[in-house]
């Protein structure tokens, strides 16, 4: 990490002598003029951010706090000025020579109705005439919300439900389906798809923009895939940054915070951030920008006591009700090692007398560690950027940029991941001009010290407290023990205190959390690359099973695009083309040769004879998609029609090429009023982890869904459902736990029978309405969408049973939780050679129809006093069979934003509250499923800009009142964060 470090800052350094070099050098090109002026507001007060461009060319600037602005041309007078500025109505302004002294006044508009978006067509167009849902923060929006960060403030945009994980990672989500680790919703920054691809996930804004540096946040909900290929299913995020001819000088920035003002988690903690940009253009020609950011901070704690298996579960004792306040099978939210739900952290103790009833079953979970002690709450991240540009003409430009993250933060998918150092690096070079782009990049990805959080607990209890089979023969003697000690017998009187009693005299030698042998077994345990879970009963056996999260991998990405318009006659015509291929070094433990055997997928192997290396497991394994894309769009009636068609391709080698086509119409009426209407498909290949993983995750293997992973597994076509096994288990253990009433039962065992995994598919159809009314006053927003699901992509545990082929009776025996351990007959009942469980990447066999509206409002109803809401309703169409797996819509039916504000209520100083709601609503995962309640926040800001110190100081709070909440089952507790802001901007421009 330090040479890496390091290196990036060899890379600053040369970035900024050069602009020593090129500053003191003479840089004027022949020809060259420069156009200088100022602008102020109807109160004849300087505006600050308003864009100056010369019409017609891409040769512009923005004026600085005290309303000046600089721009260098080589185009002789006469020519146009055009001035906009969010919040203020359009100007043209002609200069005619250079005496002329530029002084432009603008006037406030509170919407600006000619407002321009690239996100929603992959070109320019009025986003009141978008064909699909588009949502755009500007640079003003950023700046006056009272989020703590730009990033934050998405959470506020109608539609969009932002996931917390970590003060470092946060993940939107539109219309449904959302997962922490989101595979379905793409993220841009300055075209460039942010995912870190063997996590498989876009890490928030980590390794994004910086509160300097952005420019324009914008995000379509809904299926993107037409224009944009296979990851955009459910919608996508395009984060724009301030190009540095236009936004020039130095700018610093410092936000210091305090959360957990409670105390409850942690103590108060003081959270900082500072950054600094500094961007130089010579004579529009040549310019550069560089950035560096740093966080750090005490993390939200995931801490939550709820139990995920209550004792009326068939996975737990329901036959026994005295246990409803000690449950034995306890499944905590944030409690890892104690996976009951999952089958994995489970013992049967059998014949056991209770109640006078011989024989009886009790299934107990084992203890586990709670997650609080198993991760760090310390969190920082480390941005830096830099960027060169050069203009061959006014309208046709090269750049290149380079951009590094390094973060921690805690993650959650199938299971919790600590994320701890992970860097991710991006070089791109891009080449656009008037009519075309061509952009290629490559992310390069490493994990660093991160580990997974279930293997550590797992690992944990094995090697201080012995195998599951050694644990659970101490817990029943604990019990036997118990029951001599109080009348001979386990009763409903004495139950629930002799499993309580059991538990402390089975976990006697674990270690405990706080003492120095649990600090040296986790830091022992977090490094080993190797999550499987040895059957060891010894205590002072060699440690192997470990929890290290190893993963690197490199992303290839070409892409381009040509605007044909001009060379066509009757329609617009833009057309694109792009090549992806994901390269993934095997690490023996995600992500693994799959050309060699089975059992040879996870050790290393000799390279010419020498002893192998730790990291060697086997030959790269490369993932690839290429795609292509016409849109053509045609106006009619006097442009009052606007009709959008396009059609896309997309092949995957591991997958039949798919047809992505959209279609789309806008109609204006009156000037005013915007209807659309649009249909389109939307495919998503499984991304890599989904496909390409095999994960020896102790009892439980995680695998990818590409067919040739399953060869010699059996896992598709030789195994029963998890949910059947339960069922079963149950009630063969209410019947004895013998093998005669295992084959009894065998009617309720499901084969899972699994198909080859295709790529998902969705149909989409949306219509929306957008005006401005009563001069400007009043916008409305509003859009409904009906989304069919096919193929949709999840993960199924199903068992399957060793060596034996399901339908069998030893097939049957083999799903018996008795045999978990034990390969031997006892008790009249026969050897069993257990069972293999399989966490499978598979499809889902229903449809699934999902459907919602949302709604905004803004009013400017005195001076600048604004006021404004939206409200987002989805849903989802129950199926009349169940599935084999859980889909998680993980959505509320009802989420709502209400902001009040003035930008400025007197001389420089502004304010603006947000109230949000959402209602509760089932969680569903692999992990943890659990309902999320209900909950409300404030949000308040109030801002004091210093324009002769180019300054502006903001105070605020997320969650003013500290109403501590969570958004999913199994995320971090989330309260209070109180911030004090101060931004220096625009220093050094450039001589006035």
């Amino acid at each position: 990490m330090k040479k890496l470090f390091t290196n990036n800052i060899k890379i600053v350094i040369i970035i900024l002598v050069s602009t020593l070099i090129f500053t003191n050098a003479k840089a004027q090109l022949n020809g060259a003029i420069e156009v200088s002026g100022k602008v102020t507001d109807d109160r004849q007060l300087a505006l600050d951010g308003i864009s100056i461009q010369i019409k017609g060319t891409s040769t512009g600037t923005v004026s600085d706090s005290l309303g000046n602005f600089k721009l260098v041309t080589a185009k002789q007078p006469p020519f146009v000025l055009v001035l906009t500025g969010v919040g203020f109505a359009p100007k043209e302004v002609n200069v005619k020579s250079l005496s002329d002294k530029i002084r432009v006044q603008l006037f406030t508009q509170t919407f600006y109705a000619n407002e321009v978006v690239v996100t929603a067509s992959r070109q320019s167009e009025k986003i009141m005439r978008s064909p699909v849902a588009i949502e755009k923060l500007d640079i003003r929006a950023l700046k006056e919300s009272p989020a703590p960060s730009f990033y934050d403030a998405l959470g506020n945009v109608k539609g969009v439900q932002l996931t917390t994980s970590s003060l470092t990672f946060k993940v939107p989500n539109t219309r449904g389906f959302n997962i922490p680790n989101n595979f379905r919703f793409m993220q841009l920054v300055d075209g460039v798809d942010m995912q870190a691809a063997t996590l498989g996930v876009p890490l928030g804004n980590a390794i994004g923009p910086t509160e300097l540096d952005i420019q324009t946040v914008e995000i379509t909900p809904g299926a993107a895939s037409a224009l944009y290929g296979m990851n955009a299913i459910n919608g996508m995020a395009n984060l724009i940054t301030k190009n540095p001819f236009q936004y020039q000088g130095l700018s610093i920035y410092q936000r210091t915070g305090v959360n957990h003002v409670d105390g409850i988690d942690h103590s108060p903690s003081l959270l900082t951030e500072s950054a600094l940009r500094y961007a130089k253009a010579f004579n529009n020609k040549f310019a550069f920008k560089v950035n560096v950011d740093y966080l750090r901070g005490t993390d939200w704690r995931s801490d939550n006591h709820s139990d995920q298996n209550p004792n009326n579960l068939k996975s737990a004792n329901p036959q026994f009700p005295e246990l409803n306040n000690a449950n034995a099978a306890f499944d905590g939210w944030n409690k890892y090692g104690d996976d009951a739900l999952a089958g994995s952290n489970t013992v049967s103790v059998t014949g056991l007398n209770i109640n006078g009833q011989a024989n009886q079953t009790l299934t107990v979970a084992r203890t586990g560690y709670w997650e609080k002690d198993l991760v760090s709450p310390k969190v920082d991240n480390l941005k830096l950027d830099g960027s060169v540009y050069y203009r061959f003409t006014p309208k046709t430009e090269i750049s290149y940029s380079y951009r590094f993250g390094k973060m921690d933060g805690v993650f959650q998918r199938g299971n919790k991941v600590q994320l701890d150092n992970v860097r991710v690096q991006n070089h791109k070079l891009e080449l656009k001009g008037q009519d075309f782009l061509v952009r290629t990049y490559v992310s390069l990805e490493n994990t660093g010290d991160s580990y997974n959080v279930k293997p550590l607990a797992d690992n944990l209890d094995l090697y201080s407290g012995g195998s599951a089979s050694a644990w659970g023969a101490k817990y029943k003697t604990a019990l036997q023990q118990y029951a001599t000690n109080h009348g001979g017998a386990l009763n409903s009187s004495n139950l629930a205190d002799a499993t309580i009693f059991a538990r402390q005299q089975a976990d006697a030698g674990r270690v405990e959390p706080g003492t120095k042998e649990f600090n040296d077994l986790v830091n022992t345990i977090r490094h080993i690359n190797n999550w499987d879970i040895k059957s060891s009963a010894i205590p002072d056996a060699p440690v192997t099973g470990g929890a290290a999260l190893i993963q690197k991998s490199r992303m290839y990405h070409a892409e381009g695009q040509w605007d044909l318009s001009r060379h066509v006659k009757y329609f617009n015509l833009l057309v694109g083309a792009d090549a992806r291929i994901y390269e993934i070094i095997p690490d023996g433990n995600n992500f693994v040769d799959f050309s060699r055997p089975i059992d040879q997928r996870n050790k290393p192997v000799s390279v010419d004879g020498k002893v192998p290396d730790s990291s060697d497991f086997g030959a790269n394994v490369y993932y690839k998609k290429f795609g292509g894309f016409a849109q053509i769009t045609k106006t009619f009636f006097d442009e009052k029609l606007k009709l959008f068609g396009s059609l896309r391709y997309d092949y995957n080698p591991e997958f039949t090429g798919k047809f992505t086509p959209r279609i789309a119409a806008v109609y204006t009426a009156n000037k005013i009023h915007n209807f659309r209407f649009t249909y389109q498909q939307g495919y998503r290949f499984p991304a890599l982890f989904e496909a390409l993983s095999y994960v020896n995750n102790g009892r439980v293997k995680r695998v990818g869904s590409l067919p040739y992973i399953n060869e010699g597994l059996g896992y598709l076509d030789n195994s029963y459902t998890q949910q059947s096994v339960v069922n079963f288990n149950a009630a063969v253990k209410a019947q004895g736990n013998t093998d005669a009433a295992a084959l009894a039962n065998r009617n309720l065992l499901v084969w899972a029978n699994l198909p080859n995994a295709t790529p998902e598919k969705i149909n989409s159809f949306e219509v929306g309405y957008k005006t401005v009314l009563f001069d400007n006053k009043v916008i409305v927003d509003i859009d409904a969408y009906s989304n069919v699901y096919t193929g949709f992509l999840g993960q199924v545990q199903v068992f399957v049973p060793k060596g034996e082929t399901v339908g069998s009776d030893a097939a049957v025996i083999a799903m018996l939780d008795r045999n978990r351990d034990a390969t031997t007959a006892s008790g009249g009942n026969s050897a069993s050679k257990g069972q293999d469980r399989y966490r499978v990447y598979t499809n889902a066999k229903n449809k699934y129809h999902s459907y919602g509206s949302a709604l905004a409002i803004t009013y400017n109803f005195y001076k600048k006093f604004t006021i404004s809401g939206n409200v987002s309703y989805n849903d989802i169409k129950t199926n009349a069979t169940n599935d084999v797996f859980v889909t998680g819509f993980n959505t509320p039916k009802w989420t709502t934003n209400v902001s009040f504000g003035n930008r400025e209520v007197i001389n420089n100083v502004g304010f603006n509250i947000v109230w949000k709601w959402q209602d509760s609503f089932l969680w569903e995962s692999p992990l943890v499923t659990g309902t999320v309640n209900a909950f409300n926040t404030i949000d308040a800001q109030v801002t004091y800009s210093l324009p002769k110190l180019r300054s502006t100081v903001k105070v605020g709070a997320a969650d003013l009142f500290n109403n501590r909440y969570y958004q999913y089952a199994g995320g971090p507790t989330i309260g209070g964060l109180y911030y004090a802001t101060i931004i220096v901007d625009g220093l050094f421009q450039g001589d006035k």
